[in-house]
């Protein structure tokens, strides 16, 4: 088992010698199968291992004891353990949003702050190759397209890694009963009252029995398959997409020679277009990508609108795809941030998160290209977002003077179509950050700091 777990982490690049891993575990057998194995493995990957546990309060005393028997298995094992409490069915009432959504939400957020608290590098997750099987079935259902069969990766940004995703669920029972591991038992799990519940207990069953008695192994096998074709078509498409696209603010001119090509690059042209104005796909769907292929047969001047505030023009065959009037204003906009509390751009898709927190309650402040730190003490307020500005200048963390915004762009060799998508963060009239690059010297998080400013920015849900 652990040489197959070995062989497996090794084909996926999951690892670099020095790596401070977080194990997420639930107490369940599946994570507990993967504490052991990694626990077995960690000198010869040369990791350190740290287990994180979120004790969600939905079933009472049950979800205290599985907090519990997760703490007690990382102390025997002599791992670091950290937990969080909390109340999942209040966050679900408060965001609107269903149990598990909010339970995933809560998840990652935890493993974020103990990423930046602990300096650690990878997430390891215990995904199996039955929730795979699950996952896969599901988006079938749902009417996916071959990107959405790949199902669950076995690496994610690099960061969140499933290194028991090929293993099946029989095969890890099979590790805990041969090993005297007793995990904890989740009982809603036996219960059909979430959609991926009827499909563990009622649809795979029944498959097996029926139809393919390995159809674990038949998903994930096309899983695998899949994901070769995909790669293959995306380089095509990427190629294609250079060729054929011309990038400018807020805007990408598709010529009509990309029309030519096989349905499957077009889609994937479209789609990629679509990303670089708005970097994300939300409420685009396959009707979208077909309303502008039909558009772009008819006569010049029409224009369909699409989600996200996009236009699609047809001008002489070539295909425009910009951003509205009312969205092109919003980047020349200044948005007022209120502290300690969660502030919603609609206009831009951002959400900014602003805390005061005292400096007893971390130990590093690193941070990452969505989360920054800030001397609150330092700030005058107005705290604000908003974009680029002639003659905008700033202190970059470690420089003694200023340094123009235009010239910072150009050093970190960022396309001219980006620089005013990018936001700044101001203090005041002086800016503090330029999200996803650079941080001030002048607000930097120091010995003899007290009160630190928790920066938080991300897409809206």
């Amino acid at each position: 088992m652990s040489e197959k777990v070995m062989n497996y982490i090794k084909k996926n690049l999951m690892f670099d010698k020095g790596d401070k891993v977080i194990v997420a575990v639930s107490g369940g057998p599946d994570s507990t199968c993967l504490l052991y194995i990694l626990n077995g493995l960690k000198e010869e990957l040369g990791i350190t291992l740290i287990g994180a546990h979120i004790n969600h309060c939905l079933r009472g005393d049950e979800s205290d004891k599985d907090e519990e028997y997760a703490k007690t298995t990382c102390e025997n094992l002599d791992i670091d353990f950290y937990s969080k409490k909390i109340d999942i069915n209040k966050v679900s009432q408060e965001k609107n949003l269903s149990c598990e959504m909010a339970g995933r939400e809560v998840r990652y957020k935890f493993f974020e702050e103990l990423i930046i608290k602990l300096k650690a590098n990878k997430v390891a997750l215990a995904h199996n190759a039955n929730d795979q099987a699950e996952t896969i079935l599901m988006r079938i259902m749902r009417g996916t397209g071959i990107a959405g069969m790949i199902g669950i990766r076995p690496v994610r940004d690099k960061i969140y890694v499933r290194p028991i995703l090929h293993l099946s669920r029989k095969v890890i029972e099979k590790y805990c009963l041969d090993n005297n591991i007793s995990p904890r038992i989740d009982k809603t799990n036996l219960e059909n009252i979430y959609a991926r519940n009827k499909v563990r207990l009622e649809l795979i069953p029944y498959i097996e029995e029926n139809f393919n008695k390995d159809i674990i192994k038949t998903l994930n096998r096309l899983s695998d398959i899949v994901k070769i074709d995909n790669e293959y078509l995306e380089d095509i498409s990427h190629k294609e997409y250079e060729k054929y696209c011309e990038i400018g603010e807020q805007r990408v001119i598709i010529n009509k020679s990309a029309f030519a090509d096989h349905e499957a690059i077009l889609s994937r042209i479209i789609r990629s277009a679509l990303l670089e104005l708005k970097h994300n796909l939300y409420n685009f769907e396959k009707i979208h990508i077909s309303s502008i292929i039909e558009l772009q047969k008819h006569e010049t001047g029409k224009s369909i609108m699409l989600p996200q505030n996009i236009i699609v023009e047809n001008c002489y065959g070539n295909i425009i795809i910009h951003l509205h009037e009312e969205a092109i204003e919003a980047y020349s906009n200044q948005y007022s941030l209120n502290v300690n509390q969660k502030n919603i751009i609609h206009s831009l898709n951002k959400v900014v998160r602003i805390d005061v927190r005292s400096k007893m309650q971390y130990t590093e402040f690193i941070g990452n290209d969505s989360i920054k730190y800030f001397d609150y003490d330092k700030i005058l307020e107005p705290i604000t977002l908003r974009h680029r500005k002639d003659g905008d200048k700033f202190v970059p963390l470690g420089m003694i003077g200023n340094k123009t915004i235009s010239d910072l762009f150009i050093d970190l060799k960022i396309p001219k179509e980006k620089r005013n998508e990018i936001p700044l963060i101001c203090f005041g009239n002086d800016i503090g950050w330029v999200v996803g690059y650079r941080v001030s010297e002048k607000f930097k998080v120091s010995k003899d700091t007290k009160n630190i400013l928790q920066i938080r920015i991300g897409s809206e849900e």
